[in-house]
């Protein structure tokens, strides 16, 4: 099989290959069979019906004694006719050996059976005329030793035909056992070679088919550079796809620097004209161009809500942009945890006690008194993702976030008793612009770029993000950072703090 040689080819050898090896047991089967059919059938057909034959002309020959006595006695002329009729059949059961392979033992016994037909009128006669002597001596001396003859005739030819029915049942029993070892023998060489067949048919599509789909995994990632390890210069169908993936790749890649570029560009452009709004209507509302009525100043701080909320999205997208383009670059410093966690718990309490939810920071053994993170954007994803909690939860409820060290690793859970998230939602939360379907519990709307954003700014610290939620139970986020960002760190389970339900 070449590089040359298309997967359609390459199957349909391999499957004929295989077809072909399994059918020498077969073969080796069929040929036993056939010669063990020809050994059944003339058993059956020949010497089986040859043992019949002689049986019959056994009590033939008994018959001809019994008819010789009553001769003697009776003079009965029935008798004769009896006798006459007996050896007729005799000579026909004698003739019908020779179409069954016997003609030596069919011509001997014919013999017998003719010096019988010869003394029989003597006898009759001698005894019809009251010759008693010359009768009895006819008898005894001459159609008895006929029988006699004939009977050991069928005496040689039943040990004949013993000898012969024994050989065929060993041949039988030899071809069978050759039969079944050569079948085994054919099968275990048929399997074997099937199993190579089967094999190399695997790795030589397998692997180019593992390739693809990793290959296509990095590419649905974001990894338009990935290089597969098949060849495009191939002549198979693999080689057409290698060729077709290397196109794809290129072409996903110009267009995520296109968009990248254009959200960069048009969130760049948006930054301006949306504050230029947000100032002019803090002017109005401030009355600097004139008074302004009470229904007026209504609609001036919605304009106000929904510019800011524009706003922030343009700042996520640049954002997102940055970070796809690889441009955002994190200001890693050395700051003190126990400080970042106080200005955070303080920033939210406000926020706790407008929705009447119970809000608590807790620190899990000891933390670790300095970290090298970039704080403002671990703020930020720690504030979104407690600015959900409380978005999620409804009044009543708690939101809680535990901090707690590992190794070289802090870990940071948030939770909360809200809504949660379905199932089969939840590998979704972190991709851009996807919104589950929990969007009515909340106390605001979103953009759907907050979670996706947050996965990043972890990625870039070297850490990891993972949710599990139950819906109508709560959220539970976990976030796992080394202690210095960038260096790389072990896989830290959910119950590894210590984190109690």
């Amino acid at each position: 099989m070449t590089a040359r040689a298309t997967i359609r080819s390459k199957l349909a050898l391999g499957l004929f290959a295989i077809a072909l090896v399994l059918l020498l047991p077969l073969a080796i089967a069929l040929r036993s069979l056939t010669t063990l059919h020809q050994i059944t059938t003339l058993l059956q057909t020949r010497d089986f019906a040859a043992s019949l034959v002689l049986n019959q002309m056994r009590a033939g020959t008994d018959e001809l004694r019994r008819l010789d006595l009553a001769i003697l006695v009776v003079k009965d002329s029935a008798d004769k006719t009896a006798m006459d009729s007996q050896l007729t059949e005799l000579q026909t059961l004698a003739d019908s050996l020779k179409r069954l392979s016997m003609a030596n033992a069919s011509e001997r016994i014919s013999s017998g059976i003719h010096q019988v037909q010869y003394f029989v009128p003597l006898e009759y006669a001698a005894a019809a005329a009251g010759h008693w002597a010359t009768a009895d001596t006819i008898s005894s001396r001459h159609l008895l030793t006929a029988v006699s003859l004939t009977e050991r005739e069928l005496t040689s030819a039943e040990r004949l035909l013993r000898d012969r029915s024994s050989r065929l049942v060993a041949a039988g029993t030899e071809e069978t056992t050759a039969a079944r070892r050569a079948a085994a023998m054919g099968l275990a060489v048929g399997a074997t070679l099937a199993l190579i067949i089967s094999i190399l048919l695997w790795r030589s599509i397998s692997r180019p088919v593992r390739d693809l789909e990793q290959g296509m995994a990095a590419v649905a990632d974001g990894d338009f550079g990935h290089r597969l390890s098949i060849s495009p210069s191939r002549r198979d169908e693999f080689g057409h796809l290698a060729q077709s993936f290397g196109s794809m790749a290129q072409q996903l890649a110009a267009l995520d620097r296109l968009k990248a570029e254009f959200v960069s560009i048009a969130s760049h452009e948006l930054k301006t004209p949306i504050n230029v709004i947000l100032g002019y209507l803090q002017l109005i509302e401030e009355e600097v161009y004139g008074p302004v009525a009470p229904k007026m100043r209504e609609i001036i701080r919605t304009l106000d809500t929904q510019t800011r909320s524009l706003a922030r999205l343009v700042h996520q997208l640049l954002d997102m942009s940055r970070f796809e383009a690889g441009g955002s670059r994190l200001d890693l410093r050395p700051t003190l945890l126990e400080p970042f966690l106080t200005e955070l718990e303080e920033t939210f309490q406000v926020l706790a006690l407008q929705r009447e939810i119970t809000f608590r920071i807790e620190h899990l053994g000891q933390l670790p008194a300095e970290v090298r993170w970039d704080p403002d954007r671990v703020s930020e994803v720690l504030g979104n993702l407690l600015s959900n909690a409380f978005k999620f939860t409804e009044r009543g409820g708690t939101v809680e976030l535990l901090a707690g060290s590992s190794d070289d690793a802090v870990q940071f859970i948030v939770r909360d008793t809200g809504v949660g998230i379905p199932p089969q939602q939840l590998q979704h939360v972190f991709e851009k612009f996807y919104q589950a379907d929990n969007q009515d519990a909340a106390s605001h709307g979103g953009t759907g770029l907050g979670l996706a954003i947050a996965r990043q700014i972890v990625q870039a610290h070297g850490g990891t993000i993972t949710v599990e939620s139950t819906v109508n139970l709560g959220t539970t986020f976990q976030i796992v950072l080394p202690t210095r960002a960038g260096q790389r760190i072990r896989t830290v389970p959910p119950t590894s703090i210590g984190v109690s339900a």
